[in-house]
């Protein structure tokens, strides 16, 4: 289902997508935004998650198609129901392993050894199969049955512990942050499979643990305190040396800029640009050290300053002078920022159900192809018939055979997620 012209770089391929909810789709649909043919597998009576979570009224027609959060997860995919747990979804699935390049889950530890569909029994579908897994803890160790979700890893990860304001409690920030990292890293694990499959002719196993990919990012912490011993001090928006280095009030509700200076000229800028140049010389502020020191008082100076101004004015005001600063953009400015607008950063795409909007496009640039939102997510079921005859080699007997049974759907059964 390619388009016409020059290749994107994963064209050709085809990946299983037996993920769920954010980290796993989030992996799977920078492969897709790269040209790969995904197939998202749904059990017709465990939909996935996300498809529960559409914040539109009771009783609205087909909401399970219509929530943003999983039609941003999976664009550029194709869609597939199937019961894993039946012989005949099975039979089915290990069909479509034959045809297929690489496998993904992120379900939990042993669902996949439950279901009989471990690494070996692929291989026997296909040789060189590539089978990625996400667990939340790992496939062993005495978490390894613990359910994880983005919400309690980054506690678990240590990201929360050195989040924070000064003197406060850990701060969790605003999104699950663990699952879009370990989605990254997953996408990587597979383009590092397929090299080395082309290198060596054979599939292999990845494993993932989502608790040790989001740890790593705080790595330094760590190994900073098996050198020394020390546990770093929650710094909020400050910075260990450099001051000012906050998030001031700016005029409106909710309105927030940042400023940062880095050492004595910028200060300088900063008061000459607030025109206080004379606060340069305040021996409570005239010296770096001195400045750090000193950074509540300097807060509430920068606070008066900032308070009854436009953020993007004092974001254009001090960056026009060479001081570091810019305004907090929420996501109503973010959809009419005019940087992003004019990049094509955001592309329209159309869905049977849901209509038309707005969604922000791939993040990689192709000079020789412009990347796009090929295909809006699918629908509950959308691509049933061409998977299992086009792709699969069903007749329309057997196809028939697994609606009657239930075994694959385009209807889902909401049930497991009220």
């Amino acid at each position: 289902m390619a388009g016409k012209g020059p290749k994107l770089p994963l064209q050709g391929l085809r990946i299983i997508d037996l993920t769920a909810v954010w980290a796993g789709p989030y992996a799977t649909r920078l492969l897709g935004d790269m040209g790969a043919e995904v197939i998202k597998i749904e059990s017709p009576n465990n939909p996935d998650l996300l498809r529960a979570l559409s914040l539109l009224p009771p009783g609205t027609e087909k909401a399970y198609n219509k929530a943003a959060y999983f039609n941003h997860n999976n664009r550029n995919k194709l869609g597939l129901t199937l019961d894993l747990g039946s012989d005949a979804g099975k039979a089915a699935f290990f069909r479509l392993v034959a045809k297929s390049d690489v496998v993904i889950e992120n379900y939990r530890a042993e669902v996949m050894d439950n279901l009989g569909l471990t690494f070996d029994r692929l291989k026997q579908a296909k040789e060189d199969i590539i089978l990625i897994s996400m667990p939340g803890h790992g496939k062993d160790g005495p978490e390894k049955d613990f359910v994880a979700y983005g919400t309690n890893v980054e506690q678990l990860a240590g990201l929360v512990s050195v989040s924070g304001y000064i003197d406060g409690p850990p701060q969790k920030s605003g999104i699950s942050y663990g699952d879009p990292v370990a989605g990254t890293a997953a996408a990587g694990a597979v383009i590092m499979a397929l090299i080395a499959r082309k290198r060596t002719g054979k599939g292999q196993y990845i494993e993932m643990a989502q608790r040790e990919v989001l740890t790593a990012q705080i790595g330094e912490y760590v190994v900073g305190y098996s050198i020394n011993g020390e546990v770093p001090q929650r710094l909020g928006n400050r910075h260990p040396f450099y001051a000012p280095h906050g998030c001031y009030p700016a005029a409106g509700e909710d309105r927030w800029v940042t400023i940062a200076c880095r050492d004595d000229a910028e200060f300088a800028t900063l008061c000459e640009s607030m025109g206080d140049p004379d606060l340069a010389h305040d021996p409570r502020f005239r010296e770096a050290h001195l400045r750090h020191a000193n950074q509540d008082a300097l807060d509430e100076i920068i606070a008066d300053w900032t308070r009854d101004r436009d953020a993007q004015e004092i974001f254009s005001q001090l960056s026009e002078a060479g001081v570091p600063a810019g305004p907090v953009l929420n996501h109503v400015d973010l959809y009419h920022d005019r940087h992003l607008r004019e990049r094509g950063f955001f592309q329209s795409v159309e869905h049977r159900d849901a209509g038309n909007w707005d969604m922000d496009g791939p993040a990689y640039h192709f000079a020789h192809r412009p990347t796009s939102i090929r295909m809006n997510a699918p629908a509950f079921g959308e691509h049933n018939e061409y998977i299992l005859r086009d792709i699969i080699g069903m007749n329309d007997a057997e196809i028939a055979e697994l609606y009657q049974n239930h075994i694959t759907s385009d209807e889902p059964n909401m049930a497991a997620h009220q």
